[in-house]
């Protein structure tokens, strides 16, 4: 992780950074947290108004899981805006094309078609696996949503299958790392990649997301307006998730946890956990400045 603590690290003698990096590592919250419950956990907090960061093992490799989904969001909006794609546009679909854990689609299959922008609210308020892989496919696959990404600035992040094949497939495919998706994140809900149409359409989508509110969000006060989008997998609970706070700049936050034989229920609370220690993060800067 690149922070200012990292820095400072960098000017001391080498004979002192073992020393100091042990203390550095025993102070951080989510260290804490990892320590205490087990498994292996990756957090990346970003607040954009400040520029203050913190992180734990915020470059190493975690699983997406159905994250990938607010990112293959982007892209079709990115399409949307350039012309390439249109949210009336209607996809037509059938028996063979449903999963697993497809509310949406599974529903109204016969119809025979969805629109782009229902198909787009399906995967991100129920994290619809079908209609994820419908835009998927109408936008180019995997291959290109990492291009996409790679245009963006992200380096890390890469997306090699469609929903349905992710499990089972070894690291580095289908993974991110917490800083990377957070700068991703960050990139298309701040109107740098996106235009303010489809950028506040993103941020609705995001808020929008019913299977995130036992995450991070629910640590998250009242008076903030935030959006997040899940990632469920084999021993895997993610969650990315914005904040709008009154009078202060967008937070960003990024926890991937990985502990295999843990329940769902309790990996979820390790996430609640992370969350209640970035609003605690936040308040202190409020607290030295008093």
């Amino acid at each position: 992780m690149l922070s200012r603590r990292t820095v400072v690290l960098g000017s001391l003698p080498v004979a002192l950074l073992p020393l100091t990096a042990s203390v550095a590592a025993a102070s951080n919250p989510f260290a804490a947290i990892e320590r205490r419950h087990g498994g292996r956990l990756g957090v990346f907090v970003h607040d954009l108004g400040t520029g203050r960061t913190l992180g734990h093992r915020d470059q190493e490799r975690f699983k997406l899981y159905s994250i990938f989904k607010g990112l293959l969001a982007g892209l079709v909006l990115a399409d949307v805006a350039a012309g390439a794609e249109t949210l009336d546009a209607m996809v037509r679909y059938g028996a063979g094309d449903l999963l697993d854990a497809s509310p949406i689609t599974s529903a109204r299959v016969g119809e025979g078609a969805l629109s782009v922008r229902t198909l787009c609210e399906a995967m991100m308020h129920r994290s619809d696996n079908a209609a994820a892989n419908l835009l998927m496919r109408r936008r180019g696959g995997p291959a290109r949503l990492t291009a996409f990404l790679r245009r963006i600035g992200d380096r890390q992040t890469r997306v090699d299958h469609y929903e349905g094949a992710l499990s089972g497939k070894p690291l580095p495919l289908d993974s991110t790392a917490p800083r990377a998706l957070v700068g991703s994140a960050a990139a298309l809900i701040t109107g740098r990649i996106l235009p303010e149409e489809q950028r506040s359409l993103l941020e609705q989508w995001l808020i929008g997301n019913q299977v995130g509110s036992t995450r991070l969000r629910a640590a998250f006060p009242q008076g903030w307006v935030s959006g997040d989008r899940t990632g469920t997998g084999d021993g895997i609970c993610n969650d990315y998730a914005f904040a709008r706070r009154p009078g202060r700049g967008l937070l960003v936050v990024s926890a991937l946890y990985e502990a295999p034989g843990m329940s769902m229920a309790d990996q979820e609370a390790v996430l609640r956990e992370v969350g209640r220690e970035v609003v605690h993060w936040d308040d202190m800067r409020d607290a030295r400045r008093s």
